[in-house]
């Protein structure tokens, strides 16, 4: 239920608007929709990383650890886990979003990409973004391989458990279980490691706008 909420919030943050500008000659966005079409991307974006890592937690509850599933994921260690990953997501994407916005802006002010994705906004800063890009390097980090790292060991668990099943059809059940998660944790991280976790460029790629589109239309559409 988090999960399909977060990614129509996530989409929503910039999609409707990338619609009107496909339909109309003049593409513009104020600095304070920017900005905060900026924070929820970032909010909505960062939050998925987090709800992926515990929905992988809850299936190798579910899968490993049957009997004791009801006390080990109770109901308030639910809630308190998918509200966590909300506030401290957001806590960190306002952080990031303020430190962007307060570098100065001259020349052109042509943001090259179909969304105020941060990467692109700070190409147009006549300033020092080294904080800024800082503060994206160590959220990336924290965001992207710890959590994957932590979905990995528990797949890896998962499929340890799954191979002792003694029925192919308790192994084919306890894999349909895992597989439509794992299709979209292998296509969300991998189009938003290359995003994040790429060495700086000066100049944008195609790559970003393909890349943007796989992990934040295609990834919620699934």
């Amino acid at each position: 239920g988090n999960l399909s909420t977060l990614d129509i919030c996530y989409t929503s943050t910039f999609v409707p608007l990338m619609l009107v500008h496909l339909l109309s000659s003049r593409k513009t966005i104020s600095f304070t929709g920017c900005a905060i079409q900026m924070c929820l991307s970032l909010s909505t974006g960062s939050t998925e990383c987090l709800l992926l890592a515990i929905m992988a937690y809850d299936r190798y509850l579910a899968i490993c650890q049957p009997l004791r599933y009801r006390m080990l994921m109770s109901h308030q260690l639910c809630v308190l886990l998918a509200g966590a990953a909300w506030v401290l997501c957001l806590l960190k994407s306002v952080t990031e979003m303020v430190i962007a916005m307060r570098l100065p802006f001259c020349g052109h002010h042509v943001v090259s990409h179909f969304t105020c994705e941060i990467l692109a906004v700070l190409k147009l800063a006549c300033g020092n973004t080294s904080v800024s890009e800082a503060f994206l390097l160590a959220g990336s980090i924290l965001l992207l391989p710890v959590p994957l790292a932590f979905i990995c060991l528990s797949y890896l668990l998962i499929l340890a458990t799954i191979l002792t099943v003694p029925s192919a059809v308790g192994r084919r059940k306890a894999f349909s279980t895992c597989s439509a998660h794992l299709a979209v944790v292998l296509l969300f991280y991998g189009t938003i490691i290359f995003m994040y976790m790429k060495p700086k460029s000066k100049e944008a790629h195609i790559s970003d706008e393909v890349f943007t589109v796989l992990y934040a239309m295609v990834t919620p559409m699934l």
